[in-house]
């Protein structure tokens, strides 16, 4: 497999102090990847990292053939979209506004929209069902709708990696498999290599075509979803014992 966006001896954490440490993985275009694990087990300072929204600890990751410090902010712009958890606060914008935010990495020192820049605009915001919202004021969404704006602008940029950080947070559980759809149909169809972190576990399994556990200084497990989804891998991942599986993860498929 070619991965497009992989990683070596990489470690990551805060202030040159690991928080979780050898972290090798590899993503290939038109691939998801998913990190799994309890909450503060490090997901989102992989994802922070492997975007340069943090500064790594140590090893390398790599876009392509490019080391990931080696590529400038512009080009780094272009290849890799990246939607997290913050709250994003644009004041006095609508939805298009904030969706076509996701072109100016392409539009030069102007600004300037295109046609090619609307039809693009305009077809990610199809693609996630907001164009009712085209003209609303972002600020007065409830989260969900803000969360499939945020969405839009992100397929919007274009990019060869989408990186997202529980992306299904605020959506009730329509959207939810409405958001993983698109996400599932992005990869396949642009070949997009996407990395995101999700709490539901039962949602990473039907969508992943590699998993990343996450708990402590180390990755558990690593693998597909039919080698990760296994009784004996979640009750360690989670640290919880058979009554608590039953009750929680009884509708998942596991594998052994």
């Amino acid at each position: 497999m070619d991965y497009y966006l992989k990683t070596s001896k990489l470690s990551v954490g805060y202030n040159g102090k690991p928080i979780v440490k050898d972290i090798e993985f590899g993503v290939g275009k038109g691939e998801i990847l998913t990190l799994i694990g309890p909450n503060g087990s490090g997901k989102s300072t992989i994802l922070k990292s492997i975007t340069r929204q943090l500064e790594v600890v140590s090893g390398t990751v790599f876009i392509g053939e490019n080391d990931l410090k080696d590529i400038n902010y512009k080009d780094m712009a272009k290849k890799v979209s990246v939607l997290l958890t913050e709250r994003v606060r644009p004041e006095l914008l609508t939805c298009h506004d904030v969706v076509a935010l996701g072109r100016y990495p392409y539009t030069g020192k102007m600004g300037i929209l295109g046609k090619e820049d609307e039809k693009i605009i305009y077809e990610s915001m199809e693609m996630v069902g907001i164009l009712s919202l085209k003209n609303r004021d972002f600020q007065k969404l409830s989260d969900g709708q803000k969360q499939r704006v945020l969405l839009a602008r992100a397929i919007c940029q274009k990019p060869e990696v989408l990186v997202l950080d529980e992306p299904t947070s605020y959506l009730d559980i329509k959207y939810k498999i409405e958001l993983l759809e698109v996400l599932k149909r992005m990869a396949k169809t642009e070949k997009v290599a996407v990395i995101l972190s999700l709490h539901e576990i039962e949602l990473a399994g039907k969508i992943s075509d590699k998993v990343l556990c996450v708990k402590g200084e180390n990755i558990s497990c690593y693998g597909t979803p039919k080698e990760v989804f296994k009784k004996s891998i979640i009750m360690d991942l989670f640290d919880i014992d058979e009554d608590a599986f039953k009750m929680y993860f009884s509708k998942v498929d596991f594998y052994g």
